[in-house]
């Protein structure tokens, strides 16, 4: 039975430079402590593990049988003290991530690309989902925090930070050119042919919930899995497309797909970095926090 760990750590470094004098030099510690720490280690375990002779401590069978199993342990514990020193200055660690593909690609990629350029030893992990799903991956401890979208319900344990505006539209190509500058009421999307994402989406959510809050129900043309098929549909005049602006942008300002425009606004939603306040956070994973909010203006 292990009843004092010092008394080990003695013996290993007595064994590593063969006398009492190079181990209490080592340690920092006097000779007669050093031989005092190993008379205790033997008589508790009943046995020699050293022979003394005039060149110093050579160990015993026992001795040797013994230092081969605490070399181990001790060495193991140097390499995670060493490990440990390395994250905690960034030379080494991980940080994971939960993200969709438009909270990565609008918001996300340049901090990592930043954060990577500051400290290139740190693993970057980035698990790919919908808002619902990371937030369950947070709630499961599988990643350190989540970039997501607004709205979403969570538990009073996790942090949000609001660290961008995102707005909504619908855009269309010219085959529906009739409506463009035109001021529509909501209700006359019940009549075009919509193209939206599917499944149980933030984005699909909130402009369900937005629309039947304005009297209208959709039954889109097509669902698709992704904004930018959305956009591709729409491009090839499928269909009106419902999107976060940022993915039809480029086509928007080249003037090849137009805005409708309504008589009343769609509000703008957010994108969030939700994190587990019950939970500690890595350094790596912290710092990263850190550039995401110092260069947002969130800080």
């Amino acid at each position: 039975m292990i009843n004092n760990l010092e008394y080990y750590k003695v013996f290993y470094f007595i064994a590593k430079n063969g006398g009492i004098t190079a181990a209490a030099k080592e340690l920092s510690i006097s000779q007669p402590a050093v031989s005092q720490s190993i008379r205790q280690l033997e008589s508790s375990l009943g046995v020699s593990l050293f022979i003394r002779t005039s060149k110093g401590m050579k160990l015993t069978s026992e001795g040797e049988l013994l230092f081969r199993y605490v070399s181990k342990g001790y060495e193991q514990i140097q390499a995670g003290e060493d490990r440990l020193r390395q994250m905690l200055h960034l030379d080494a660690g991980e940080v994971r991530i939960g993200a969709s593909d438009m909270t990565l690609r609008f918001f996300l990629l340049p901090y990592l690309e930043k954060f990577h350029e500051l400290y290139p030893a740190i693993k970057v992990t980035v698990t790919n989902g919908p808002t619902p799903e990371t937030l369950r991956y947070l709630g499961e401890d599988y990643i350190d925090f989540g970039v997501v979208s607004t709205p979403f319900d969570h538990p009073d344990n996790i942090h949000v930070d609001n660290v961008r505006p995102i707005s909504d539209t619908f855009v269309a190509g010219r085959k529906f050119i009739q409506y463009k500058n035109k001021m529509l009421d909501f209700k006359e999307l019940e009549h075009l042919p919509l193209i939206t994402l599917e499944g149980m989406t933030s984005s699909r959510t909130y402009m369900d919930e937005f629309l039947k809050k304005n009297g209208v129900v959709i039954h889109p043309e097509f669902e698709l899995a992704t904004s930018d098929m959305i956009v591709q549909f729409a491009l090839r005049n499928l269909g009106v497309g419902s999107v976060v602006r940022d993915f039809a942008l480029e086509y928007i300002e080249s003037g090849i797909l137009f805005e409708l425009r309504f008589q009343k606004m769609i509000p703008k939603r957010s994108f969030c970095v939700v994190s587990d306040e019950s939970k500690p956070m890595s350094v790596a994973a912290a710092k990263l926090l850190e550039l995401i909010h110092q260069e947002s203006g969130n800080s």
